[in-house]
């Protein structure tokens, strides 16, 4: 499709550029014409004329295609909900009724598996949410919130020694980006901890620290870490937009955002709320 609107845009092009040339042609040498004003407009409107088409003609298969896409998307979220719904629900009843200590840890799993699959579809859904500018932004309780995020993680990795101070805190933004951002910035401190198993999460005057005492970064590294697709270590999972993604958010809705780093000591990630609308 867009390989033979290439060829038609192409066409358009040489045919607008044809019928310019013609038309000054036919002013200066068959009408004997110079006036700048008039060779101004016989230039001017075919070209205006011409560029509106073809401009439609781009973009109109994009929008077309975007709006399918958007709207599979968008479907796709919803008929997820109602499997997702049925495993949780059913996974919570046989945990009611089950004796066998081995089965029960493999429904804890079915269900904190559940809950990753429902993060990642709420994600989506935030994602298509902000692309289409409709972000949520409303007055909540960052502590509950955060509370919300470590109890989730912490089942999810375990093995981890979590070391947690929060105080109350109250702000203004997007829940749903919020709780993104913090999802990433613990998941990123957890990847790169090493050998360490402590992380350290702290809320207190209007700030949020998030550290690490593992493999840390130097400084030529730090210049690089919120640009996007970089991955300081290829080996490790994910893609490189993580940090990307949450630099974006925090200059939005005005958090300062601060990484401090030494190499094979660890790194701390501080977000700085006091210029949140509260």
């Amino acid at each position: 499709m867009f390989r033979n609107l290439t060829w038609v845009i192409l066409g358009y092009y040489f045919a607008s550029v044809f019928l310019v040339l013609a038309g000054v042609y036919f002013t200066l040498f068959t009408l004997k014409i110079d006036s700048p004003f008039l060779l101004l407009v016989i230039a001017g409107v075919p070209t205006v004329l011409m560029g509106m088409l073809m401009a439609t003609l781009a973009l109109e298969p994009l929008r077309s295609h975007f709006e399918q896409l958007e709207r599979f998307t968008k479907e796709t979220l919803h008929e997820l909900n109602l499997p997702i719904s049925t495993i949780t629900a059913n996974a919570s009843m046989l945990k009611k009724n089950c004796t066998d200590d081995k089965n029960f840890r493999r429904l804890e799993r079915i269900e904190e598996a559940t809950s990753m699959l429902r993060a990642r579809h709420n994600e989506l859904s935030y994602l298509i949410k902000k692309q289409m500018q409709q972000e949520q932004v409303a007055t909540f309780a960052l502590d509950a919130l955060l509370g919300e995020r470590i109890d989730f993680l912490s089942a999810l990795y375990g093995r981890f020694e979590w070391s947690v101070a929060i105080e109350p805190m109250s702000i203004r933004a997007d829940a749903m980006g919020l709780a993104k951002v913090i999802d990433n910035l613990i998941e990123n401190a957890v990847k790169y901890s090493g050998v360490s198993r402590r992380i350290e999460v702290e809320l207190a005057d209007a700030r949020l620290r998030i550290t690490d005492f593992g493999v840390g970064m130097d400084e030529g590294v730090l210049l690089h870490i919120f640009d996007r697709y970089y991955q300081n270590d290829a080996t490790m999972p994910g893609f490189g937009i993580g940090l990307h993604l949450v630099k974006r958010y925090c200059d939005r809705h005005k958090i300062g955002l601060h990484v401090k780093s030494v190499k094979d000591e660890g790194t701390t990630v501080v977000l700085n709320f006091k210029e949140v609308n509260v």
